[in-house]
């Protein structure tokens, strides 16, 4: 069976015109996502592109020859150009176009422009160093855990590979007359375009559909304010963890008299003082540590597999750093923070930790604030098949009797160290 390469072209053209149209509405319903568009304007180009290639013969060379190939050579450089956007990077449109540009100037010369195979080995090689760019920079992104990465850097590989194979048979045998579209690559590069197309819109519109759906549910499970987790979210992850952690430490930790600060100085310097402690928090506890707010000035640390010694020293660590914030605009502002801390001992759940270590705050608060307690998990004790606590979290209350209450420290001076 004989297939005609021009009628391929033109059926090749028409798919991938579809396909930039599908990829430009989608970029306008997802509200402006500049990568969508850039891909489906580099779709549309490269549709048109290929039609005027496909006239070749019946339309004037200046066209099929010379803005046709500009086109198909921008329509590369756009899609690198929407990887790169994708990425968070700069688009840089003047090196998309250096391809289609470079191409106007060998055109002026009159070497280059009758030469059939010259011309086919510069759009193989820009096509070929578009896609292969394009398929670096999705896979520099691969720190972002998305599922169609992999097929995205497959198929802008695979499309480029095809390409640069062409370059050696044009090199070894070049093409004969001045048609080249009257070859069976013609044939072969029609079928590979018309797939990447659609393989290229599926893996572009599930790069953005998986992304938003990814921040979506980090929105869901972060605090807005702060960027820990949310108290459902930390209730969530706290049951996993401690699921297959059982001697795991939790710290309940709530800033002392952070009302007087907001009536005092401001709702804007106590977001940035809880900003301020998360961020504090952050950066000295080890990396494997839960942080989350449980609301307004109250926040849950929990520590697998710690020691309570470790605990404790953490969360020492913890409230002398804290108590040396210092706000230029407000020399006076002082901060505190008091903990409580329960260990799981491999009984009970999330629940029953979290009263104890509720028990020790409420003690250190008493003790006069800025002080860490700790309380011990009671043996034996575990809420029910359905979630609910049973009559012994009343004696685990009763039993979490701070087994340490730390010094209360010196009044803060600007300029002192810490002890």
């Amino acid at each position: 069976m004989y297939l005609d390469p021009a009628t391929l072209l033109i059926a090749s053209s028409a798919t991938t015109f579809l396909v930039g149209t599908l990829l430009l509405v989608a970029g306008r319903e997802s509200q402006g996502s500049r990568s969508l568009s850039l891909w489906g304007a580099a779709h549309l180009i490269g549709a048109i592109g290929s039609v005027g290639i496909a006239l070749r013969d019946q339309v004037p060379d200046l066209l099929s020859i010379g803005l046709a190939n500009v086109l198909v050579q921008a329509a590369y450089g756009l899609i690198w150009s929407g990887v790169r956007s994708f990425e968070g990077r700069s688009i840089r449109l003047g090196v998309a176009f250096v391809g289609a540009i470079f191409w106007c100037v060998l055109c002026l010369v009159p070497a280059f422009y009758a030469s059939v195979t010259l011309r086919i080995l510069y759009g193989s090689a820009v096509a070929t160093l578009y896609c292969s760019s394009a398929a670096v920079e999705i896979w520099r992104g691969r720190a972002e855990r998305l599922a169609s990465r992999v097929p995205a850097f497959t198929v802008l590989g695979l499309h480029g590979a095809v390409y640069f194979v062409r370059i050696p048979p044009t090199l070894t045998a070049p093409q004969l007359g001045s048609n080249p579209i009257a070859t069976p690559w013609v044939a072969i590069l029609c079928f590979v375009t018309m797939l990447f197309s659609i393989a290229s819109a599926f893996t572009f519109l599930a790069l953005v559909k998986e992304r938003a759906e990814r921040e979506q549910r980090i929105a869901a499970s972060t605090d807005a304010l702060t960027g820990v987790h949310n108290r459902r979210a930390f209730a969530k992850a706290a049951e996993s963890i401690l699921a297959e952690h059982r001697d795991s430490v939790l710290l309940l930790i709530d800033l002392d008299r952070f009302k007087a600060v907001n009536d005092s100085y401001g709702h804007a310097v106590g977001d940035a003082v809880l900003v301020s402690f998360c961020a504090m928090a952050t950066s000295l506890l080890p990396q494997d540590a839960l942080l989350g707010r449980l609301g307004g000035e109250e926040f849950a640390c929990l520590l697998p597999d710690a020691s309570p010694e470790e605990a404790l020293a953490r969360a020492e660590e913890l409230r002398r750093t804290f108590a040396q914030l210092f706000v230029a605009e407000f020399p006076e502002l002082r901060v505190s923070v008091s903990i409580g801390i329960a260990q799981a001992c491999g009984v009970g759940g999330y629940e029953i930790l979290m009263h104890c270590a509720d028990m020790a705050l409420y003690t250190a608060k008493n003790g006069g604030r800025d002080q860490v307690a700790m309380a011990k998990m009671p043996a034996g004790q575990s809420a029910d098949g359905q979630g609910r606590i049973p009559d012994c979290a009343l004696i685990a209350r009763r039993d979490c009797v701070p087994a340490f209450t730390a010094r209360e420290r010196s009044p803060y001076r600007p300029g002192s160290k810490s002890a």
